[in-house]
């Protein structure tokens, strides 16, 4: 479905993504590993396209000069200089780090602001999709976004990205800083949407104890190149995947 062939990207001369490439299955969870600034989130720019965007505003600001170079392809499609709201069109439905919500709109308004893609009729299909996947959100319909906590934020986050009903979804980082107990809500939260949904998924994230039990396969990554590949369970068992992020 997702192939990344042999991507480089440059924030001026500083090498973000070095000769990467990947390969996404149908049907897929793959976990991308890395530390912090290893270059997921560039990765997942790219293979969603908001890294034209980015290009374009800092041409405008004469800030930044962003170069991309490689492939990215989708169903065997070259995607490389699709728009990012074309790829969203085409099924590719990326939830940032951070979350990226409207904090001044409450829930549910989040969540039709998310579906401006989707048939009037189908819209609260998805809805009642997001509220059943994460249910801590049914008693915040009409809170503020911004009063949310950091889990409930995340959780309005994905529900977002849900609501377009992807065929990919990438998912950047979507357990940074967030509690343990919430961590495992979440975790739960994305094996479903495999289960119920089918979606492929592919997960950008620095904490792989959580991570790899639940992948199909995975890619380490440290200063945007490709350190090591395989199987969530062999890279469980990987000295160097332990020592490094197991403190094994």
């Amino acid at each position: 479905m997702l192939e990344v062939k042999n991507l480089s990207v440059f924030y001026e001369n500083a090498l973000a993504i070095n000769d990467l490439s990947l390969r996404v299955d149908q049907g897929q969870m793959v976990g991308v590993i890395g530390s912090n600034s290893a270059g997921k989130t560039t990765l997942m720019n790219t293979i969603s396209g908001l890294i034209i965007d980015m290009k374009i505003k800092e041409e405008r600001r004469g800030g930044e000069r962003i170069t991309v170079m490689g492939e990215v392809l989708f169903k065997g499609e070259n995607i490389t200089h699709v728009e990012p709201y074309d790829r969203a069109r085409m099924g590719i439905a990326l939830c940032r780090e951070r979350h990226p919500i409207f904090p001044e709109s409450d829930v549910f308004e989040n969540l039709r602001i998310a579906g401006y893609l989707v048939k009037r009729s189908e819209l609260k299909e998805r809805i009642d999709f997001v509220f059943d996947l994460f249910p801590a959100l049914v008693g915040l319909k009409k809170r503020k976004a911004g009063f949310l906590s950091g889990g409930e934020q995340q959780m309005l986050a994905i529900g977002m990205a849900l609501i377009i009903k992807p065929v990919l979804l990438l998912l950047d980082e979507p357990l940074l800083g967030l509690s343990p107990a919430i961590q495992v809500k979440l975790v739960q939260a994305i094996k479903n949407i495999q289960k119920e949904m089918g979606i492929t998924t592919v997960i950008g994230e620095q904490f792989a104890r959580p991570v790899l039990p639940m992948i199909d396969h995975g890619y380490v990554i440290e200063n945007g190149m490709l350190t090591l590949t395989g199987s969530g369970q062999e890279l469980m068992e990987n000295p160097e995947v332990k020592a490094a992020y197991f403190g094994v």
